[in-house]
């Protein structure tokens, strides 16, 4: 079936080519097939908003969750317009959402992220997926699903070894160990504070700061996370050396994907 979601603050190429996510693949018309749980989604860009194309309602309910189409993108960008930089970052890249990924692919995805560019993290995460996962046929030649924690734990560093993920192995199977086994319960998290769940996700072998702000961020959409990668670094060091402005409020981690995307398309930085 087929359902219309009209917005303007929604561009499905700043959103599903900006990093947050691994799994959508590009079709020859311009939309985007991709997988979270068992569900394939087609979703193509129209002019004041999106078409999405899935096998029920209850399907297309749960992806407008995953979009995040419950968030008042215009509010948090006027906002944001206290600002100046961010001003100008929120207005160009108004079509980026947060969206709301499921937690486990979110960890493992951003564990092999690690000291990895954009291309070798997809090709890592579609062979664990081949290799591990179910296959579900469709009409746009079918996926497969995200291997579960009992999955990934029952296996050992030799049979991970043909996805090519170096020492990000053993993170994987730390992870997969913890969760599987109920040392670490990811359903408690959406129930906890920012601070709470960054500490609880640290516990895992290979997650630090960055892996878990952006799980927190990308999975639970706590926003008040703030990943920082060597673009907002550079970002806040340049613009924000006394402190974030007041205006990002608890939308931290929406402002992050404003201004990273902005000065990535603009290097160098401002020179002082």
């Amino acid at each position: 079936m087929e359902y219309y979601y009209k917005t303007d603050c929604l561009d499905l190429r700043q959103t599903l080519e900006s990093g947050q996510c691994f799994r959508w693949r590009r079709c020859e018309d311009g939309s985007y097939v991709g997988i979270s749980g068992r569900d394939i989604l087609n979703i193509r860009q129209v002019n004041d908003g999106v078409i999405l194309t899935a096998d029920s309602e209850s399907s297309i309910q749960r992806w407008l969750a995953y979009f995040d189409c419950g968030t008042d993108y215009e509010t948090i960008i006027r906002q944001f317009a206290a600002d100046e930089t961010l001003r100008l970052a929120s207005q160009e890249n108004r079509g980026i959402r947060i969206l709301r990924q499921e937690p486990f692919e979110t960890l493992i995805s951003f564990i092999i992220s690690q000291n990895n560019n954009i291309p070798r993290i997809i090709g890592i995460i579609e062979r664990l997926c081949e290799s591990f996962g179910e296959k579900i046929s469709d009409k746009y030649g079918g996926m497969w699903t995200f291997p579960d924690a009992k999955t990934l734990a029952a296996l050992s560093p030799e049979e991970l070894a043909p996805l090519r993920a170096g020492f990000r192995v053993r993170y994987i199977l730390d992870a997969a160990n913890k969760v599987a086994d109920g040392r670490v319960s990811l359903d408690e998290i959406y129930d906890m504070s920012y601070d709470e769940g960054k500490a609880y996700l640290k516990t895992i072998t290979g997650v630090g700061d960055k892996v878990a702000d952006c799980v927190l961020l990308f999975a639970y959409h706590k926003t008040e996370a703030f990943p920082s990668d060597v673009w907002i670094k550079r970002v806040v060091a340049e613009y924000y050396s006394d402190g974030l402005p007041e205006c990002m409020g608890d939308y931290k981690g929406i402002a992050q994907q404003y201004l990273f995307e902005y000065f990535r398309k603009r290097t160098p930085l401002k020179q002082n």
